[in-house]
């Protein structure tokens, strides 16, 4: 929808008529209509009387699946945007033939796993059935604190640095595991903050100060924290097993950042060790990385016209979910070709 004059190079060109289309793009707020729900009446969300968001996605997916597009495709090559672990909370199943562009894989996973208990391991029932990185697309957080460019960077002090929740559920529950391992270590800030303006003005110094920034598990393996760091040259250090990250195989995240296995880092002195070990000229190589990767994490806010930059989030997303297209018209030619009266058995897609 940019202006044709201010177009640059763009892999998306938007056509008129859908027989054109690779794919059919969905423009539905979920995460804004899971937001205002959560907001207004956060017990009822998870119930379908007096929730609204549970309206209002009933009524999308209404439209969606009674147009030509929908039927032609069953949904395969539409694309959904659940920018929120909790977005499109109640139509999942419904949606997942569709490319789905989401931050995070947890709530799903979470989901299938009660799904296998209920059916006590039935060969019906397949782990991870409604997302998978063959269809769908890992996109970034919208990071909280400005970039930091290269030529502004100073002299760091702190070796690791946290500021966060120290309490959270399920994956999270690590936080406060390492808070006990790391909370008496020299060089170390591991300390509670809130996402407010205090808490974010905190962050921006912590981080700006710091060499490396610990990223451990929330509620579900990511957040915005890991692109916190990159914006603020800061080393990040991934700690959360399951994490799905944006845009791999286009970046190569080991290029400027530090894994370390959840049960490697509760050991004592590990994280610190492993990190002390990385010598300077190490650690100046990856924050050069990572000044040549923060163009891929920036989306179009804030950008005169919206526009943002030639090569950022938007366009990655873009160029992911191209990716898909040729197995979604493969899926597509192989079910025309099936007998109706055919049963297939269902097969896993996942890595």
């Amino acid at each position: 929808m940019t202006p044709e004059k201010e177009k640059r190079n763009s892999l998306v060109r938007r056509v008129w008529n859908s027989s054109l289309a690779d794919v059919v793009f969905v423009p539905f707020f979920a995460t804004l209509s899971a937001e205002l729900q959560l907001h207004q009446a956060k017990g009822k969300f998870r119930h379908t009387k007096g929730n609204a968001d549970y309206s209002r996605q009933v009524r999308v997916l209404e439209i969606v699946k009674n147009s030509t597009e929908w039927k032609r495709s069953h949904g395969r090559d539409h694309v959904f945007v659940l920018t929120d672990p909790v977005a499109m909370w109640h139509v999942r199943p419904e949606i997942a033939p569709a490319v789905l562009l989401t931050v995070d894989f947890g709530g799903w996973y979470m989901e299938d796993a009660k799904e296998m208990q209920k059916h006590a391991g039935s060969l019906d029932v397949i782990a991870h059935r409604q997302v998978s990185l063959l269809k769908d697309v890992i996109v970034p957080y919208t990071h909280l604190l400005p970039p930091l460019h290269l030529s502004e960077d100073r002299q760091r002090s702190i070796l690791l640095y946290f500021k966060g929740a120290r309490h959270r559920h399920r994956t999270g529950l690590v936080r406060d595991k390492l808070w006990s391992v790391l909370k008496d270590e020299p060089g170390v800030v591991f300390e509670e903050g809130f996402p407010n303006a205090t808490g974010r003005d905190q962050a921006l110094r912590g981080m700006r100060n710091s060499e490396f920034c610990l990223h451990p598990a929330g509620d579900t393996p990511t957040s915005c924290r890991l692109f916190d760091a990159v914006m603020s040259l800061c080393v990040p250090v991934i700690v959360s097993d399951s994490i799905e990250l944006p845009f791999e195989g286009i970046l190569d995240y080991t290029e400027f950042s530090v894994f370390v296995a959840v049960h490697k880092a509760l050991q004592p002195k590990f994280l610190i060790e492993l990190l002390e070990g990385i010598s300077f000229e190490q650690r100046q190589l990856m924050r050069l990385q990572l000044a040549s990767v923060q163009h891929f994490f920036e989306y179009d806010n804030g950008y005169p016209g919206g526009i943002g930059p030639v090569k950022g989030a938007v366009d990655a997303i873009w160029t992911k979910v191209s990716h898909k297209v040729p197995a979604i018209k493969e899926a597509l030619t192989r079910e025309r070709r099936k007998p109706s009266d055919v049963l297939i058995p269902a097969r896993c897609q996942c890595l």
